[in-house]
């Protein structure tokens, strides 16, 4: 069993990985309407499902410790965006948001020396180090590409095994 701080900072970042597969899923279902990029809609859309799964594991993981675990409500995302590089802006700054929110939890296990919950958070940790690292790789190469629209192409036609690299599900 854990501390009631450490199971609300938990039930918080089970409603931001809920939160985080809402947003990709607006950002998939916008995306889907957009002429030619079948395979960045299918980004976001595994993105979503990913981060559904992220969400269960916290669920079960609070659960088995004693905890419980708390289906949150959720925000309406944005559901639409002026471009796909805005889109991507939008999904980098908000894996540095789950971040920031995955080191608090970090820190609240330390200082409370729950050791099992930090040796847990330790596989959110290098997913979320994998999770930036593809978005900033994903938004330098929108930066490259500009307005060219045989970049957004070829970036389209690569976007699934940029984001298969290091995936840590």
């Amino acid at each position: 069993m854990f501390s009631k701080k450490m199971q609300d900072a938990l039930n918080e970042q089970v409603k931001i990985e809920a939160q985080s597969s809402q947003v990709y899923l607006a950002m998939a279902s916008w995306a889907e309407i957009q002429p030619g990029i079948d395979n960045i809609t299918a980004f976001f859309y595994r993105h979503s499902d990913e981060e559904r799964m992220h969400m269960l594991k916290l669920i079960h993981f609070i659960n088995e410790r004693g905890g419980f675990a708390v289906v949150p409500p959720l925000e309406q995302p944005h559901l639409t965006f002026p471009s796909i590089k805005h889109a991507f802006q939008e999904l980098l700054k908000h894996e540095m948001y789950v971040s920031e929110s995955i080191n608090n939890c970090v820190d609240i296990a330390l200082s409370e020396k729950d050791y099992a919950t930090h040796n847990f958070l330790q596989w959110y940790v290098a997913e979320q180090i994998e999770e930036e690292a593809l978005a900033r790789t994903i938004n330098d190469k929108l930066e490259l590409i500009g307005d060219d629209k045989g970049g957004l192409y070829l970036l389209d036609r690569d976007i699934l095994q940029v984001s298969v690299v290091g995936n840590g599900q």
